[in-house]
This record gives C-alpha cells, structure tokens and sequence, in this order.
C-alpha cells in the first residue's frame, strides 16, 4: 500500500485528530491572511492618504531680506524726509522720526503667483491677503461686552482670498460653509460671512452688506459686498489682537481685491501669501524644483514646504506596518509552536502503529511522509474554508485601521492647524473609501507560508519521536 493511501485511510480511521487540525489550521489560515491583508491594505491607505492630505507650498515675504531692504533704503534717505520704492520717513516737530512702508513693500508680488501658477505639476492656487480691519457701515457686529476692547477698533475684519475653498481656514476645519458658495477668481465685490453675523442682521445669501474705513468713518467711501455664502464656525478661528473686530464671527471673506477698497489702499493690495496645490504628492520635490527654477526675485521670498506634515504622516504609516509585520511574525511563531505540538501529540498516539509499520519494515521516512501527506491534504482543505472565512474578518481588520488612521489624521490636523496645506477637508472620506483586497498574491503567500510550517512541523515532530527504536516504542506503550 503507498504512502498516499496509507494516509487517506489514516485520516478517516481517526477523525477527531483530523478535525482538530482542521479547525487550527483553517484558524492559522485566516489570521495569515488578515495579516498580509492588512500589510498590503496599509499601502494603500498610505497612497489614498497621501493623495487626500495632499502637499502644497506657501510662498511669502522673507524677513531677513525686509529688513535688509528697510536698512539699504533708510540709509539712501539719510538724514531727509521722503519715499523711495516703498519706504518713507518723516520728522515730527519734536525731533522724533517716524517711517513707515506701503503695500506695495510688503506684499507678494501677483505677477510672481502668477509664474509660480505655471508651473507642471500644479493643480491649483491660492492668494490671501492680509486681515484688514473695517468698519460695518450698515450693519451690526458680534459684540462679547466681557470681551477686552482697549485696542479694539470697533469693526470687523476681511480677508481676501483668490479661491476661498483654498483658505487655510477652510481647509483646516476651523469654518464650513452651510450655505451658499465659494469664491473664486472671476468674483468681484462679494463675500461669505458668518451665520452669526447673518442671524443677528436677518442676512441672506444675495443680499448685500456695506464697509468703509474704520480710520476714517465719516469721509471715507462706502464699498458694497454682496454674500454669496454663509459659514459656521467649527472650530474658533486663531486671533493675533484682542477685542471683538478679529473675533471668528466677525470675520468676513471676500473676493482678493476687495479688503483693500474699504481700507482706504484701492489698488495697492497687500497680498500676504501664496500657496500652490501639487497635483501628484510622489512628485512633490521634483515640483519644487521647478517651482525654484521659476524667473522671480527669490531673494524676496521663503518657500515653506509640507515636509513636516507629509513626514508626520509617514511616520504613522511606518508604525502602522511595523504593526503588521509583527503580527505576521507573531502569527508564524505561533503557528509554528503550536503545529509542533499538534504533530508530536499525533506521533505519540499513534506509537503502536508506528512501531508496527517500524516493525513491518518500513523506513522513518516512510512514516514521516506519510504523517506529511495527511498533514497537507488536512490543510489544504482547511485553507480553502480559510480562503472564503478571511474576508469578512479581514474587512472588519481593515475597516478598524482605517478608523484608527482617519483618527490620527483629524488631531495631526488640529496640531498643524495654520501651516501650509493642514488637512483637506474630503481626506477623511477619501481614506474611509480604502477598499480591502485580498489578491491571488496575499493567498498564495499565506498559504504557501502555512505548508511550509507544516512540512517543517511534521519534520521536527518526527525527530523527536522518531529517534527512537521499534522495541522502545513498544515498550512505553506498555
């Protein structure tokens, strides 16, 4: 009789031992396969994450070479009153000097945006202004009367924007709009405002609202906005002064050249940042480079890249896979300590038949390949049960992971809240949407994983029962 048929036979003459590996092995199965899953899932989630967070780079003025332009234009004034490329300076009656610098000094240039815009590799773009304070000329302000207003300047503030869905504080989750639209370039002389600032003026979207300088209040022109959207606020929008005029309610988002008109600066903007979307995030630094190589006064600028963020985020995915892989390794220890049990536990229940074939003639080998064949016809059976059994435990693991890292990326959004790109406001869905797939690949190496175990399992079984004689089999029978 062969091996084979030796074994068959085996296999049903005793089949409670055949079902207990059966059940194990199509346990190790499942977990083998949910651990590859999770690995290759976690590539995945990576790529889907790095798409949705995005990367983008902030272009705005460089500090150090400001104040060296305030220095070299200082000196060229010397000791007299005047202007000169931005820059002026005066003296009062007393003796006191007094300078000072116009939009014009401080802004970022649109014409650099413009070049920058250009460049292959980005998708879109953002212009933001400076928060410019003015005053609500026919209509009312969100007032705290415990609030601090010994600076205040009794107003509210706008901030221009290019496209407003572009807006750091949009996309970092501190406003959302609930009504209305967003701006975008092709606007002129409109805004979205709070729906505080809405309820307690009866405001609605197509209706208009009026500024004008809050310096000036009884000369200066009154500018008309109409609203085009409403936000709420989410999370408290970050002030740098105290009192109510910088307060999130009151804040006020417009078109790019609109802060400018009521402020008194019609056609001298200030533009104080530029920030470009990079279409493809495995292309980000060969963006850069391109967007370095681009014919503008550089000398002017700091470009601030997501590196720190995109960093922060792979340094969660590293430990993701870390995880992964020790729960593969794991699995494999494991399986390997129990599968040896299992075989020893089978070769000593079975000593008076292995001392009988022993005795019959028929070599250790012999036994042991025949102990292999059951082995193997038992798990590929069980892997097959394993096969259709790992996918919807595989999809419960995934789907927890991904809720996991959708978790961490809300409160690394709320820690990088202001820095270049933050957090886009559709990653969250975008990573929920990371589907579990268990290809031919992550079966074949699992179960390929699962009979090598086996194979070496039965072989360290047998070594440890099979170094001993037929008589000594026999006689512990006994």
């Amino acid at each position: 009789m062969s091996d084979f048929n030796r074994a068959i036979r085996s296999m049903f003459r005793k089949p409670m031992k055949s079902i207990l590996l059966l059940c194990v092995v199509t346990f190790i199965g499942v977990f083998m396969v949910v651990g590859f899953a999770t690995k290759n899932t976690n590539v995945n989630l990576q790529d889907n994450a790095r798409q949705a967070i995005g990367a983008s780079y902030q272009l705005e003025l460089n500090m150090n070479n400001r104040r060296e332009r305030l220095l070299e234009l200082s000196e060229k004034l010397g000791e007299k009153e005047g202007e000169i490329d931005g820059y002026w300076q005066k003296q009062t009656e007393s003796g006191q000097w007094l300078t000072g610098t116009d939009n014009e000094f401080e802004t970022v240039f649109y014409e650099d945006v413009m070049k920058i815009s250009e460049v292959d590799g980005i998708s879109k773009f953002n212009i933001t202004t400076l928060d410019t304070a003015v005053n609500p000329y026919n209509f009312k302000r969100i007032e705290d009367k415990n609030a601090d207003q010994s600076y205040d300047l009794k107003g509210v503030h706008l901030i221009g924007n290019y496209s407003s869905n572009m807006d750091k504080n949009f996309v970092n989750g501190n406003v959302e709009l609930i009504e209305g639209r967003h701006i975008t370039n092709e606007d002129k002389d409109v805004c979205i405002i709070s729906e505080e600032l809405a309820k307690l003026n009866q405001l609605n979207v197509g209706d208009s609202i009026q500024f004008n300088d809050s310096h000036d209040l009884n000369k200066s022109e009154v500018y008309t906005a109409n609203i085009i959207g409403i936000y709420k606020t989410s999370k408290p929008i970050p002030a740098t002064i105290t009192g109510d005029t910088y307060r999130s309610e009151n804040t006020i988002f417009t078109d790019l050249r609109f802060p400018e008109k009521p402020s008194g600066h019609k056609d001298d903007p200030l533009f104080m940042t530029a920030t470009f979307k990079v279409d493809d995030v495995n292309q980000y630094e060969e963006v850069k480079e391109r967007i370095l190589d681009t014919d503008i006064n550089w000398e002017r600028y700091d470009l601030l890249d997501d590196k720190g963020n995109l960093d922060t985020m792979s340094s969660n995915f590293n430990t993701l896979e870390e995880t992964s892989n020790m729960m593969i390794i794991v699995i494999t220890i494991a399986s390997f300590i129990i599968l040896t049990l299992i075989f020893i536990f089978w070769i000593k229940t079975r000593s008076k038949e292995v001392a009988i074939y022993m005795s019959l003639g028929l070599t250790k080998f012999n036994i042991i390949k025949q102990i292999l064949i059951e082995a193997l016809l038992v798990g590929i059976v069980a892997l097959s049960i394993s096969a259709i059994a790992s996918i919807p435990v595989s999809k419960i693991a995934v789907n927890y992971i991904v809720d996991n890292q959708v978790q961490q990326m809300e409160e690394q959004q709320i820690m990088q809240q202001g820095q270049v790109s933050g957090y886009d406001e559709n990653a969250g869905q975008s990573v929920k949407g990371t589907e579990v797939k268990i290809t031919p690949s992550i079966y074949g190496t699992s179960f390929a994983t699962i009979l090598i175990l086996e194979v070496l399992t039965v072989n360290v079984a047998g070594i440890l029962i099979m170094k001993k004689k037929p008589k000594e089999i026999l006689s512990e029978m006994s």
